[in-house]
């Protein structure tokens, strides 16, 4: 689990919340984000010194406090005061980080590197991730009206030194100051960034002010219930290093290509090297705060390396290349047998997901325009016989965009069964006819035809989408497949060039709706299947406001409930996540969202 949380916005943007399903289908773990309120977590620990066994964890939903006191520091208790310091942690990336941009990235990769060398004023805890703790910040205070946060920020946080990309002279370390967030926000907020779908979550925020060099005031607009975390979620940038001549050019901001392959880290840890499509290796950063609170990270150095297919992965930890990495559900089961397994050199740990994956339907094609027609297409898909096959168990079906184990889902929603003969009657009603005899559905002239983008290279798609796409022909759908590489996949979607897409969404701890299922997000934000529905809008918005618990739980399900009807997705399932980690590591605890990396040590 990364310690910084830049990534800690209301939700993902779209490219990064497609990013995470990336690394599903990759089945690698970015272990940077907090679990579900009530999640049950499952962890099987598979060695001969600690037999198989389940363990499980509820974190309750509790009211975050208002104020912090100064001696507190994020998660401190879970790091071992005697660990040692040295070592290498060493994990594949199946892509390379096109740049590191700390506001326009939209690729796991970068996200994973920029998490782990930068710092957020707070962090929510590991085991209880309903309250947040300090990072940055010392101290903070909100107003009873939700609307103004006042922010002590800590003292002697440095940033690292770096070498001028355009004079190549040292500039050496400086304090991280109130006005380094005041810069953050401001070129988060310029038009011509190209951050719209985080700017989305910022739209009722009113100003940002500095009061000298440790205070930062955050007013908002209007109550948000997610004001507390998108606040406490920034992260600083230097100003002196994005502007030029004492100017910030959003538009260079965006492709300076100079300052976006480097960090200049406030974070455990500092970027010592990058090999374009080979590897990137990082530091632990000498200068980071949390050296003196006890929150540094005792592993010297993390290395990530690129190596695409999961099998060659796998090879790669059994050999002894690699030390942790995330398994597939293939490999979870049919690899168990390995002798390092089995011998427990190499231990194993599996969790509830609390990312789900989806099939997304583009409402602006002519096939997808009504929802009889996406409930059929979702009753069409044997979607258990998916679970146990590709997965093999491993995951629960999903209803809508809340987790199963979360206090938001309606318990009551019962996931649409395989049901072919109902489909068929639904598409009848809703106009589809075999006209001409050809065994393709047919409506106002036009074929029951489109094209599901496929990524290249994801050994969990190439086997799911075949299987779907033999669930529709059955009922005289004809459904084309289109393998691209991701960065294609993810222009055809920004630019909603696409008909289907196979991909998903994580979890979030408070969630909102907003961003994907608003239709006003529709151009812009992550609503890229042009979902609409007016009461869906309302109940949004009404739960952007609410700060009753109880209240907001209701309002979750009536969403769920339209969604369930609607279907603008069909909502697949929840997959588990699958991890092996060599068992040199110590100090390897479960987590609600999984296992802190950043806490490990090796004797």
């Amino acid at each position: 689990m990364n310690s910084s949380f830049d990534r800690f916005f209301r939700v993902l943007t779209v490219i990064l919340a497609i990013a995470v399903v990336y690394l599903f289908f990759t089945m690698i773990q970015t272990l940077d984000r907090l679990h579900l309120s009530n999640m049950k977590v499952i962890a099987l620990l598979e060695n001969t010194k600690h037999p198989e066994r389940t363990v499980t964890t509820v974190s309750a939903v509790a009211a975050v406090d208002t104020a912090v006191k100064k001696s507190n520091v994020a998660n401190a208790e879970y790091f071992d005061n005697n660990a040692r310091i040295g070592g290498e942690l060493i994990s594949p990336l199946s892509a390379d980080a096109p740049n590191f941009n700390p506001l326009t990235v939209n690729e796991a990769s970068a996200s994973t590197i920029l998490g782990l060398c930068s710092s957020s004023l707070a962090e929510r805890d590991w085991q209880n991730p309903a309250v947040f703790k300090p990072m940055l910040a010392e101290s903070w205070e909100i107003s009873a009206d939700h609307l103004v946060y006042t922010i002590k920020l800590r003292r002697n946080a440095m940033w690292q030194e770096y070498v001028c990309p355009d004079s190549g002279k040292t500039v050496p370390a400086r304090e991280i100051v109130a006005d380094d967030f005041v810069f953050a926000v401001e070129a988060m907020r310029n038009s011509d960034v190209d951050c719209a779908s985080r700017r989305s979550y910022y739209k009722d925020l009113d100003t940002v002010e500095a009061r000298g060099k440790y205070e930062l005031i955050v007013r908002w607009k209007r109550a948000y219930y997610g004001s507390l975390e998108s606040t406490l979620a920034l992260t600083p940038m230097q100003r002196e290093y994005y502007s030029q001549n004492g100017k910030f050019d959003g538009k260079k901001f965006n492709n300076d290509h100079k300052r976006n392959r480097t960090i200049i880290s406030s974070g455990p840890y500092i970027l010592e090297r990058w090999d374009r499509d080979r590897k990137i290796r990082l530091r632990r950063n000498p200068r980071f705060f949390g050296v003196a609170l006890g929150i540094a990270p005792p592993v010297e150095v993390r290395e990530f390396q690129i190596i695409k297919h999961p099998n060659t992965q796998l090879q790669a930890l059994l050999g002894g290349k690699l030390d942790m990495m995330g398994l597939s559900a293939e490999q979870w089961v049919r690899r168990a047998g390995e002798k390092k397994f089995k011998d427990g050199s190499i231990s194993r740990f599996r969790y509830s997901g609390d990312g789900y994956n989806y099939i997304g339907y583009n409402a602006a094609v002519h096939c997808f325009r009504d929802r009889e027609t996406r409930l059929a297409l979702t009753l069409l898909i044997d979607r258990e016989r998916i679970l146990q096959e590709v997965l093999h168990g491993c995951g629960k079906l999903a209803n809508g965009p809340f987790a199963p184990g979360s206090v938001y889902a309606d318990k009551n929603l019962v996931p649409h069964k395989y049901d072919v003969a109902r489909a068929k009657t639904l598409l009848a009603n809703a106009g589809w006819k075999d006209i001409d005899g050809d065994g393709i559905l047919e409506r106002d002239g036009k074929k029951f035809e489109f094209t599901m983008l496929q990524i290249s290279g994801s050994a969990t798609q190439a086997r799911i989408l075949p299987m779907i796409k033999e669930f529709f022909a059955a009922a005289g759908i004809d459904m084309k497949l289109q393998t691209v590489e991701w960065s294609v996949y993810i222009e055809r979607l920004t630019s909603r060039n696409f008909e289907a897409c196979n991909l998903g969404w994580t979890g979030s701890i408070d969630p909102d709706p907003y961003q994907i299922f608003h239709s006003s997000q529709i151009n812009d934000g992550d609503n890229f299947v042009g979902y609409k529905n007016p009461e869906v809008d309302r109940l949004i918005v009404a739960l952007r406001g609410e700060f009753d618990l109880t209240k907001r739980i209701a309002i979750c399900h009536q969403i769920e409930k339209h969604l369930y009807n609607d279907q603008p997705y069909t909502f697949m399932f929840y997959p588990d996540q699958l991890v092996a980690l060599d068992a040199r590591y110590r100090n390897v605890r479960l987590f609600p969202r999984g296992l802190a990396s950043l806490a490990f040590w090796l004797p």
